[in-house]
């Protein structure tokens, strides 16, 4: 039988730990092993994962300085892949989330009987606030994630993983790590990964209850102005360029993700780009994955920066 690993980064989490360890405890389907990485906390939260050690089995590893959520992670994973085996399990959970008592139960039930196995396997999950009330009863639904998306869509940088919500199999580490720097969200590289290696497969059942507050590495809305994200676009469209072939990206993947790269570099430099219109309208449905206001995104996304500075202001 698999084993099931969590791997866990933490910061400065001492407010919202204990109730997210607890619901680790609580698991139906408890897990094997904690792989648990402190990325410099000046908080509790260090003695917190050592006290629980007693109730759940914690490696932890703590880090004398803040490295960055994504690099976190990454060290995680890797503490991860020396101790498990290719058929292992690994969930990624989030210091401040709840975990609901049936995830490891469902997911890995549902990745193991799924006919198509696949490498990743994806939950909902329910809403709550910084006082732990109920907001939404599906993230899904009130973040408009799509269930399953073209390739070419995640080249594009829209992503529908989200690695707290998720169970997938510990041979993708080989293929994940190191995440590369110009990742900005790890869960986006995981995502793009499994896609292309054995695929994704969603459940609708809300498996934790997801902490939105104003300390939240990922949350509804974006959280960037123009210019940073053309900076991470150029950056990841230059990423996706460099590892084509690692990534086993098709010929026509490929062309798409050099044309998306030189789109957004223009987009960085040129106030308008009428030369693009053809590009935008031939590859909407990848670039603008929501139908609704379609068109108008597409005349939006004929503006570069100085434009958009100019129109809309410098914070846009």
């Amino acid at each position: 039988m698999a084993r099931i690993a969590i791997v866990l980064a933490t910061y400065n989490g001492a407010r919202y730990l204990p109730q997210m360890l607890d619901s680790l405890v609580s698991q139906e389907r408890r897990a094997d092993i904690v792989f648990a990485i402190d990325d410099g906390s000046s908080d509790s939260t260090p003695e917190i994962l050592r006290n629980y050690a007693s109730k759940q089995p914690i490696r932890l590893e703590v880090l004398p300085h803040n490295t960055g959520h994504r690099a976190a992670f990454s060290t995680a994973l890797e503490i991860a892949r020396k101790e498990l085996s290719p058929d292992d399990l690994i969930a990624l959970a989030d210091q401040d989330d709840i975990w609901l008592p049936q995830k490891l139960r469902l997911l890995e039930n549902a990745i193991e009987n799924s006919p198509n196995k696949p490498s990743l396997i994806l939950g909902d999950a329910e809403v709550i606030n910084g006082e732990g009330k109920l907001i939404y009863p599906s993230w899904r639904k009130v973040a408009h994630i799509a269930t399953s998306e073209p390739f070419k869509t995640r080249i594009a940088g829209t992503n529908n993983v989200t690695g707290c919500l998720s169970l997938f199999r510990a041979s993708l580490l080989d293929k994940i790590l190191p995440i590369p720097e110009a990742v900005g969200v790890h869960d986006a590289w995981i995502g793009l990964l499994a896609a292309k290696n054995g695929g994704i497969a969603c459940i609708d059942t809300p498996v934790i209850q997801y902490r939105l507050h104003d300390s939240n590495a990922v949350g509804l809305g974006n959280r960037y102005t123009f210019d940073e994200t053309c900076k991470r676009q150029i950056a990841w469209s230059a990423l996706i360029c460099e590892k084509a072939d690692p990534l086993g990206l098709t010929p026509d993947e490929k062309r798409f993700a050099r044309a998306l790269h030189r789109y957004w570099e223009k987009r960085a430099r040129y106030p308008f780009l009428p030369c693009s219109l053809a590009f935008l309208a031939r590859n909407r449905e990848f670039l603008f994955p929501q139908k609704d206001g379609r068109i108008k995104k597409v005349l939006f996304s004929m503006l570069g920066a100085p434009a958009v500075h100019l129109l809309f202001g410098k914070d846009k």
